[in-house]
């Protein structure tokens, strides 16, 4: 979350600096200031990554002591503790305190094991320059993975392999958002420079006779507020760079933070920090509907994967539902929340799952939207979360984690931190791959965060793990 934060809109949630970068260009501080400001902020971000890294590496070193000591309980998990306070309580000392705590943890560490989903990482998508906002995949034609970037571009990746098949560079700002068509070769993107534009991925092979290009930062060398890597000049995309777009949907007077495909493919669906959520049709560039209503800037828009329903969530604390069934279209109001709403998506029955920056998830029921049937408690801000079609919801948070909780509120599991494989910083976006749908990648959750990495993950069920025969375990949800 580090980074001096660009000019553009002041308002937002607490994570001022990061927000304010989806829409930015340029800075109206003088130069000095903004260097010596830069400065300070890459020396914080440096602490904050050695400290992260000791942690680690304490943790690692706790572990080993336990697994070569046989009277220790190897229930006993230090995560979320600072280690200096476990270290004090010693039996010699604080022998109550201390059986207290090993009880405590072993019941936390107990709900785990009894977790029917495990996880494993997989591979890694590498490449770009600044913080990744969305993530999405496709199997049209091949396992596909595509990402939006801080650093003004968009990557469509082989899932298989990790490689960079494709780069879009034609947006002018941040692209905060990136969508695949459900059968076509087209993808959408929505960008800082407020506008959302298609482009066509083409026969995407996963190929190394692609050369590798270095990719500029959203701000140039000497003032990105993004560049403290230790070879920021080696990181490269490589990939067939895409820079013109098929179509360009321009009207909106604010940052456009999110565009989806309406179901059918035909329309799409924009969603802009000017309150506004715009529907179009792709073919005549024509806007159709303008949906305003929001009181303060629309932080996400999603559609239905199946019926013509759209929502939208925004910074007033609530997401509406939009239902374009009919001729006329209406609206309904969802309120719950006590904070910005980050996050609105549908699964595929009867449910809205919404996500917010009060640290909760709520589930709601399309047909009857007075109260949230489930309520989920996290431990920090929430960011845009998945559905997976057996009723997962996979949540990113700013605190570095990704919890999975099925539809009832159970909490599944979450993503392993025991490795150097995982998010340092915020994670923005997960998608889900499509399940029983010829999905043939080893991974089938991706994750990408402000470290400039997507993750891919293998998520399975305990029965699933233990017959190998590759059959797939539905969780229970509504009329799933």
């Amino acid at each position: 979350m580090s980074g001096l934060p660009p000019a553009g809109n002041t308002s937002g949630r607490d994570s001022l600096s990061r927000k304010h970068r989806r829409g930015s260009r340029e800075s109206v501080l003088p130069p000095a200031y903004k260097n010596h400001l830069n400065s300070l902020f890459k020396e914080i971000e440096k602490e904050f990554t050695h400290l992260y890294l000791e942690n680690v590496r304490l943790k690692e070193q706790i572990q080993h002591l336990e697994k070569s000591n046989p009277d220790r309980e190897k229930e006993d998990d230090t995560d979320g503790f600072d280690i200096n306070v476990i270290k004090s309580f010693t039996k010699k000392n604080f022998p109550k305190t201390r059986h207290k705590l090993k009880a405590h943890t072993s019941k936390i560490v107990s709900s785990f094991k009894a977790s029917a989903v495990s996880c494993s990482f997989v591979r890694e998508f590498k490449g770009h320059r600044d913080g990744i906002w969305d993530v999405c995949v496709s199997n049209v034609n091949s396992p596909l993975v595509g990402t939006a970037s801080a650093d003004r571009t968009a990557a469509v990746w082989a899932a298989d392999s990790g490689r960079c098949i494709l780069r879009y560079i034609g947006h002018q700002g941040s692209v905060n958002s990136i969508k695949f068509h459900p059968s076509q070769d087209l993808i959408l993107s929505g960008s800082g420079d407020g506008t959302a534009h298609v482009w066509k991925a083409g026969a995407l092979t996963d190929s190394s006779s692609h050369s590798g290009l270095r990719i500029q930062s959203s701000e140039e060398s000497a003032d990105s507020s993004d560049d403290g890597g230790d070879n920021p000049g080696e990181i490269v995309l490589r990939g067939h760079a895409v820079s013109t777009p098929l179509v360009v949907l321009s009207g909106h007077q604010g940052v456009v933070v999110a565009a989806d495909w309406l179901a059918g493919g035909e329309q799409v669906v924009t969603a802009s920090w000017d309150r506004t959520a715009n529907l179009w049709d792709v073919g005549s560039q024509v806007l159709l509907h303008s949906l305003a209503g929001h009181d303060m800037e629309l932080t996400g828009a999603a559609c239905h994967p199946t019926h013509r329903l759209v929502v939208t969530s925004s910074k007033d604390t609530t997401f509406r539902l939009w239902d374009f069934r009919e001729s006329i279209h209406s609206v309904s109001v969802f309120q719950g929340h006590t904070d910005s709403v980050s996050c609105a998506a549908f699964s595929r029955s009867e449910h809205i799952v919404s996500g917010s920056d009060d640290r909760t998830v709520k589930v709601w029921d399309l047909r009857n939207m007075r109260a949230p049937l489930t309520n989920i408690q996290l431990d920090s801000q929430v960011n845009k979360l998945a559905i997976s079609s057996s009723g997962m919801i996979a949540i990113p948070q700013d605190n570095r984690h990704v919890s999975i909780f099925d539809i009832s509120g159970a909490k599944l599991t979450r993503l392993p931190r025991d490795s150097r494989k995982c998010h340092m910083r915020m994670v923005s976006s997960v998608a889900w791959a499509a399940e029983g749908e010829g999905w043939r990648s080893e991974a089938n959750l991706f994750s990408a965060g402000f470290d400039r990495l997507a993750l891919g993950w293998k998520v399975k069920s305990k029965e699933e793990t233990g017959t190998g025969n590759g059959s797939k375990t539905r969780l229970k949800e509504g009329t799933y």
